[in-house]
């Protein structure tokens, strides 16, 4: 473990969006690494259970978040929407975004699926909408772009409402940075939430034996380690932005390692 280290756990989270909550999906996989080992797959709370549900996932993140040992842990799903979806709805900040979503979007609920709300024809958005972020990359694909290969639309309308539910808890608040939306700079100590997209690092590790979820999730955590270790994350966590650009990411959010 470097002297240089910020962190002391990364967690890689391959996220899913489908059927609801509390359905223990194949495609939902959770990877750590305590830096001074290759990430691992971390099974279910429940012994019982082969795959992990939603539900279960946020129980992780909070206790994970909770311990005496900062941790960084990348989620693949997207943390906000697009600009042109804030101002049709009159939101100025990421916390009044998340309270604004979580009542149009319900997905927490235990039997809820985000088919379920869409049928209700909530605040939605078109999939030529981008974030900065997304117009910054060659791949990535809007939020509101569902039912394609590749799509993160449905994990997006899922998991968002979960980080309201993170970032409701006052003790795990202020001991977490939910990054950009907290600002660029972390602070020594603190435990860190941040938005990833596997594609962008897969294939620097080989794979032999995991699937295709599994090996995303495993991508996200070692990248992390990777690159604190070396001591790179910094940078990483300070992408070149002009100052509107940095406030416009601290309301759509930002993937990091999209520079």
């Amino acid at each position: 473990m470097s002297a240089q280290a910020m962190f002391t756990r990364y967690i890689g989270i391959d996220y899913s969006g489908a059927e609801a909550p509390v359905s223990r999906l194949r495609a939902l996989q959770v990877y750590e690494s305590d830096g001074n080992s290759e990430a691992c797959a971390v099974p279910p709370f429940d012994s019982g259970a082969r795959n992990w549900c939603r539900k279960e996932v946020a129980r992780f993140m909070r206790d994970r978040l909770l311990s005496d040992q900062p941790c960084v842990i990348g989620v693949d799903h997207g943390f906000s929407l697009p600009l042109s979806y804030m101002q049709r709805n009159a939101l100025t900040s990421w916390d009044e975004f998340l309270r604004h979503f979580h009542f149009h979007w319900p997905t927490t609920r235990d039997h809820m699926y985000v088919d379920f709300v869409r049928d209700q024809d909530p605040p939605a958005g078109t999939s030529d909408e981008l974030r900065l972020c997304e117009r910054w990359t060659s791949s990535a694909k809007s939020v509101f772009q569902f039912d394609v290969q590749g799509s993160v639309a449905k994990s997006t309308h899922a998991g968002i409402p979960w980080l309201k539910q993170l970032r409701d808890d006052r003790r795990l608040r202020a001991r977490t940075h939910f990054w950009p939306f907290d600002g660029f700079d972390i602070k020594a100590g603190l435990s860190v939430v941040v938005e990833i997209y596997p594609s962008m690092f897969r294939r620097r590790y080989p794979n032999t034996e995991r699937s295709a979820d599994q090996q995303d999730a495993y991508a996200c955590a070692m990248w992390l380690r990777d690159m604190d270790v070396l001591g790179a994350l910094r940078e990483y966590f300070n992408p070149p932005l002009t100052l509107p650009e940095r406030r416009l990411a601290q309301l759509e959010g930002w993937i990091l390692g999209v520079r």
